[in-house]
């Protein structure tokens, strides 16, 4: 395995073991999940321009576009809850209480 692709593995599994670990605060959340997708972003770059297939070009374009509307929605979420609940700590944000 070269060294590129072995980086974005490790760092796929760091935002991993971030989101799996760091769930207090639900922007920290919204960080580790767009870390994780910008991440696929790379490999599915790296995983296009290695094969030079013509067809698979459009993908990473359309994850990144997808990237954008998960982290808008997830954006809009935390201010909603920060307004309903008055923070965006997980322990408070309880599906029981809505």
């Amino acid at each position: 395995m070269t060294t590129i692709p072995f980086l974005l593995v490790l760092s796929f599994l760091l935002a991993l073991l971030g989101l799996s670990f760091h769930r207090i605060h639900l922007m920290s959340i919204l960080i580790c999940i767009e870390a994780i997708m910008l991440i696929l972003y790379l490999m599915m770059t790296v995983f296009t321009s290695s094969t030079n297939t013509p067809t698979a070009a459009i993908l990473p374009i359309l994850l990144l576009t997808l990237s954008a509307c998960e982290a808008a929605t997830g954006l809009s979420l935390l201010v909603a809850t920060s307004r309903t609940h008055g923070t965006d700590h997980m322990k408070a944000l309880n599906l029981l209480k809505c």
